[in-house]
């Protein structure tokens, strides 16, 4: 049966209208991948030397290398539940056509989570527990011991992937649990309360009581029945799978209409964002990207960070919203072409409603200033490069993300609620790459100042030549139209 639901799959795949462009991005990600998944390994076998060092230095003060693991473990898991949330997609099988096929319910939902056990996101972790399993063992320590803990620490992960399945659409519980972490981190970098003080000992644990690895693995098959039952009760098209409908309102938003033509555009966009959780979910996002400065701050990078990180926390709302234009409207995509409908319009609205989420984000990240007056340099260097050239980058990126959105599911059991996916952000890469090379070309020769000069003066070219750069976008959206219409019209 497996065999036969990954075939299906497969020919999925292959018979896609937007077969190229995955193709592409499966080979771009598969590379990546493979470097995590590297770098993860060297991760795990190098860090029990590495602590070992500063443990003998003084630097750290613990008995050994496994104590400082299992100190923060805590923390491991929790980012590692964050970065599912994000990025860990739900089964994408395509269920309702299974449903009219002579399958069990029980075998579409077994594949489905099979799917998640196998993801990328439960490997990773186990190519660093693997190789620091094994150094532990060279090293001296008990086997029996770091064979608990490591079954504990692969049966906690997989807790995490059924954890996340349930969490899936519960934004009111896990933004607060988020905000949690973040404040317990916080509180303990200043030294004033230490969770990892009654978190350690639970670690230390799994390796002392050979036994006890039995909890979390106990606890793992648990959740993943209690998912398997919860999964099958709603794989039915009158209940989990039907279509969620609410009660419609009107809205005016006749401010708008200063802006023309543009107008109906815009205010569809607006109601898009308050309506619906999924745009809505990726505005709140594009403004939580303005934190991104804080990591590079509290890690102490180089200068050519700032540059990266400027970018984000003004451009946020603009990669991630931006990115997926015009799968924003796949649902009556196919009507909008039907219609006498310039395409200049209907990119001059999403570049300006952009380019006003970009205005409000900078002005709420120039807090940065109190880290220094760089920090503002580059703030402002890279609103003007996000604004001037970013924003007609990412519309023209947009024309060859043929994926439809949903805007109609409800999203549940098996739904991607997610308002931004991995081929989104991948997109952002050739953006990230110009302003850095500027900067470093300039503040080599002359200073760091000159460098977010160039920066900034290099998207007032980009503002300049908007209208032939939009007309070069708008003949790409003209010859990838039959394309994007028949990449809609698939539901998978």
């Amino acid at each position: 049966m497996f065999k036969l639901f990954a075939s299906l799959e497969w020919k999925s795949f292959f018979r896609s209208a937007a077969f190229k462009q995955n193709l592409f991005f499966k080979i771009f990600i598969g590379f990546f991948a493979v470097l995590f998944l590297l770098e993860f390994a060297a991760l795990g076998a190098g860090s029990f030397y590495i602590l070992k060092n500063f443990i003998e230095d003084g630097d750290i003060l613990a008995s050994d290398p496994l104590a400082v693991i299992n100190q923060f473990l805590i923390y491991w898991f929790a980012v590692d539940l964050i970065f599912r949330y994000f990025f860990q997609k739900m089964p994408v099988a395509n269920i309702k056509p299974l449903l009219y096929l002579p399958f069990t319910k029980g075998k579409i939902v077994q594949y489905a989570m099979g799917k998640t056990v196998i993801s990328f996101f439960n490997i990773l972790p186990a190519f660093f527990f693997i190789p620091f399993s094994i150094v532990l063992l060279i090293e001296g320590y008990d086997p029996i011991g770091v064979i608990s803990w490591h079954l504990a620490m692969l049966s906690i992960t997989l807790l995490l992937n059924f954890l996340n399945i349930f969490l899936n659409n519960l934004d009111k519980v896990f933004y607060p649990v988020v905000i949690l972490i973040a404040g317990l981190a916080a509180i303990q970098y200043y030294g004033y309360f230490d969770i990892t003080s009654y978190t350690q000992p639970m670690f230390d644990f799994f390796y002392s009581q050979p036994w006890s690895f039995v909890l979390p693995l106990a606890l793992t098959v648990f959740s993943g029945q209690y998912a398997y039952v919860y999964f099958k009760k709603q794989l039915y098209l009158d209940a989990g799978l039907k279509t969620k409908h609410e009660t419609a309102t009107t809205e005016n938003l006749d401010f708008l209409n200063r802006f023309g033509k543009m107008s109906t555009y815009l205010k569809n966009d607006v109601k898009l964002i308050r309506r619906n959780k999924r745009a809505r979910t990726t505005f709140i996002m594009g403004f939580l990207f303005m934190f991104y400065g804080l990591y590079f701050i509290a890690v102490g990078q180089g200068e050519w960070m700032k540059v990266f990180a400027a970018l984000f926390c003004t451009g946020g709302f603009l990669f991630s919203f931006g990115g997926l234009v015009p799968s924003w409207d796949s649902s009556y995509y196919k009507l909008m072409m039907a219609q006498n409908i310039p395409y200049r319009e209907f990119l001059l609205s999403k570049w300006w409603l952009m380019v006003v989420v970009t205005g409000f984000s900078t002005l709420l990240s120039c807090f940065y200033v109190y880290f220094g007056i760089e920090w503002l340099y580059a703030i402002l260097a890279g609103a003007v490069y996000n604004i001037g050239l970013n924003a007609s980058i990412t519309l023209l990126g947009g024309a060859y993300v043929k994926t439809p959105i949903d805007l109609t599911s409800n999203k549940k059991a098996f739904g991607d609620s997610k308002a931004f996916n991995v081929k989104t952000l991948l997109l952002t890469i050739p953006k990230m790459i110009l302003p850095v090379i500027i900067y470093y070309a300039f503040s080599l020769t002359i200073n760091s100042e000159a460098g977010f000069i160039a920066i900034a003066a290099t998207g007032l070219l980009g503002l300049l030549f908007r209208d032939k750069i939009l007309t070069i976008v708008e003949n790409v959206y003209k010859n990838e139209k039959y394309d994007t219409i028949a990449a809609y019209a698939q539901k998978d």
